[in-house]
């Protein structure tokens, strides 16, 4: 098993990529390098966040910029025109670049572009010395057709991958898709299969190699295979820690060779669009796949969070005739004739649940028509939603809390879930209690205090407001922790938050802010008095009467509640220090995004 390359817990990891392999990619990722991916226009200046940047989720926009100047040299082919502003940190604006890193970077760009071509000329190379050798491989291939394998030790039973380590020493059979592969001499080969549930190595040797099958194996391909399940010897690294010696093997399905080749479609380099037209093939990839179980675990302990606080799971319509957030972030659709909107929020209907099943949750799909291209924003997201009666608002902050730290603790006892974080996030800490309370007063003073000013006015921070996403997140950053930011304004919340009573201007609402992030929860007490209701639809100019069943709570019997929303794939990128929230859904959907 000694060679050059060696494994590192996922895959093997040779001493430096093939030539072909970077040739391959560069062909599909340099079509695209000078499209911006939200909507195909070339950058007229880039920008690029050293602190909170993303070379490969990052489009070169100020709020999405990459994190390197060699990125944004990439994205621009070296041009001299094109302006590229920089910012250090989370408090100064971007700044043009300077003069000593703009020389740096064009340095790095230079040997990149040396490098690519190297790369480029060694795949020729190699494509004419293939070339060269095309008989004596055909000849070889046509050999090999003659192997037939036979599988003399008979069927024998069918096994999970994440099952196997029970039945060392025992023979098994195992069905997966080949997600490495690596010939040593002329009669030993290494596949390492995957079947969604883990990883295995399996030793394929002598006449098994030099089958049809095995010299045309391409990565992708599925496979069936037959052997003894051995534990590695002392040293040795294999997934699982055991390798399967294999005495009889079959192709299911043959992946491509060739421009088709999986190795051939996408790199950890190529530009986001690429990767989000070939979505189905990366989320086969080790991280992808990994973010993917995440979300399994994630969801399954809010589920068990609520289940052990007695909270009633509740599956809410998503095509409604009702605003919740505004109506200029709603799809409308015709509905046998009338209008009708994807949800926003399944809130209002949680509501109505209070007096029948008592506290109550979903976890469903909310959608909103933001052309924002944000990484923190998505067209159609995972909404986790609770709504809590008879409580005030310092309960509902402890419930909140309770949640959040609840699920935490849930995920990190799970072993694959201690597994994804160490892999992904190995330097995550869990939130530390209690949670940081800054009312909206406090958090303007600050702002203004560092003379971080408002984008929109150009002017200090003034009350009633909002506090748009890139100065929220500097102060977010900066304090590090965990906030409840409190108590906004009535101009700028939903029409259905309750008002302080010691200060009317203002509501009984809360922002959960969380450091990389930004807001992940959005939460109030509702108002429950009937004639307040009816003032807030009047003060907003909606028409009271599509809302009769929302209403009737508070004429069939009102008490004080509060609850909450909050965005599955911002938690998730929170936990794993995900820079975009487009990695941590399964297709996502945002402006100019709706495949595949």
């Amino acid at each position: 098993m000694a060679d050059q390359s060696t494994w590192n817990g996922w895959r093997w990891q040779a001493s430096a990529p093939s030539a072909a392999s970077q040739a391959g990619t560069g062909a599909k990722t340099e079509a695209h390098e000078q499209k911006w991916e939200g909507n195909n226009t070339p950058l007229s200046t880039v920008h690029v966040c050293e602190v909170g940047g993303h070379d490969t989720s990052g489009a070169g926009t100020e709020k999405m910029p990459f994190k390197t100047a060699l990125r944004a040299l990439e994205a621009i082919k070296g041009s001299d025109t094109v302006p590229i502003l920089v910012r250090k940190d989370l408090v100064e604006g971007f700044k043009p670049i300077s003069d000593s890193g703009l020389k740096k970077g064009r340095k790095l760009y230079d040997a990149a572009e040396k490098k690519r071509a190297k790369a480029e000329e060694e795949a020729a190379k190699k494509a004419a010395e293939k070339a060269a050798r095309a008989g004596e491989d055909e000849k070889k291939l046509e050999d090999a057709k003659k192997i037939v394998l036979t599988n003399d030790l008979g069927m024998t039973n069918k096994i999970k991958i994440a099952k196997l380590a029970a039945l060392r020493g025992t023979r098994v059979q195992v069905n997966g898709w080949v997600h490495n592969m690596r010939v040593q001499g002329k009669d030993l080969m290494f596949l390492v299969l995957r079947d969604g549930s883990g990883h295995l190595q399996c030793l394929l040797k002598g006449r098994l190699c030099h089958t049809y099958d095995a010299l045309t194996l391409t990565r992708e391909s599925t496979v069936r295979v037959f052997g003894m399940l051995n534990e590695v010897p002392a040293g040795k690294k294999a997934p699982g820690g055991h390798e399967l010696v294999v005495d009889h093997w079959e192709v299911i399905g043959k992946a491509p060779a060739g421009e088709e080749n999986y190795e051939n479609q996408f790199n950890e380099e190529s530009n986001p669009e690429v990767l989000y037209n070939l979505r189905h093939l990366v989320i086969r990839e080790n991280k992808a796949s990994s973010i993917l179980k995440m979300r399994s675990l994630v969801i399954g302990a809010f589920r068990a969070h609520f289940d052990s606080k007695g909270v009633t799971e509740i599956t809410p319509p998503l095509m409604v005739q009702t605003q919740v957030e505004g109506g200029a972030t709603l799809f409308g659709f015709k509905y046998y004739g009338e209008e009708a909107y994807l949800t926003q929020s399944s809130q209002l209907y949680l509501e109505t649940t209070l007096p029948s099943v008592g506290d109550s949750y979903c976890i469903a799909e909310s959608f909103r028509a933001e052309n924002s291209h944000t990484r923190r924003h998505l067209s159609q997201f995972s909404h986790c939603e609770a709504e809590y009666g008879f409580i005030d608002f310092d309960e509902l902050l402890q419930n909140i809390e309770d949640m959040i730290c609840g699920v935490v603790e849930r995920v990190m006892a799970d072993p694959l879930g201690a597994q994804i974080l160490q892999e992904i996030n190995p330097g995550f800490k869990p939130p530390a209690r209690p949670f940081r309370r800054m009312p909206y007063t406090d958090a303007i003073a600050w702002l203004n205090e560092r003379n971080i000013i408002n984008e929109k006015t150009g002017k200090p921070f003034e009350f009633g407001e909002d506090i748009p996403e890139s100065p929220e997140r500097r102060m977010t950053d900066t304090i590090n922790e965990p906030i409840f930011l409190c108590k906004f304004p009535v101009e700028i919340k939903s029409f259905y938050m309750k008002r302080c009573d010691d200060d009317r201007r203002l509501t009984e609402s809360v922002d959960v802010l969380m450091p990389g992030v930004g807001e992940i929860v959005g939460g109030s007490m509702r108002i429950s008095d009937f004639q307040e209701l009816m003032e807030a639809y009047k003060r907003e100019g909606i028409d009271a009467e599509p809302y009769y069943w929302f209403t009737d709570q508070r004429k069939y019997g009102t008490c004080e509640h509060g609850g909450f929303g909050l965005g599955v794939e911002r938690f998730i990128a929170w936990l794993l220090n995900c820079y975009s929230v487009r990695e941590t859904c399964f297709y996502p959907r945002f402006p100019g995004r709706c495949s595949p």
